[in-house]
């Protein structure tokens, strides 16, 4: 697992759920936005809200991506990138 340093976040960015009716799909990967759960956090987080499994919102090109060995998304952000906790 990526253990992130100082004030920075990994990320797991939501997955999206398709719904059909019929033949008919009516999610894309658009409607996801920004979202995703938080994964691992460093040693100098200092919003205690964010905590490891909480859906958070994040700005869109502040992150750096990293794909592991099974092919799992993972985002680096800072704290400060991070905008709202989806409840």
């Amino acid at each position: 697992m990526i253990k992130p340093l100082r004030n920075y976040v990994l990320l797991k960015k939501e997955e999206v759920q398709e719904k059909k009716f019929g033949d008919i799909i009516l999610s894309s990967k658009k409607d996801s936005g920004n979202i995703a759960v938080i994964m691992e956090k460093g040693e100098d987080i200092k919003n205690k809200e964010l905590n490891i499994g909480k859906k958070v919102i994040y700005k869109e090109y502040s992150t750096t991506s990293y794909k592991d060995e099974n092919d799992n998304e993972y985002l680096l952000i800072k704290e400060e990138d991070i905008l709202a906790i989806v409840e």
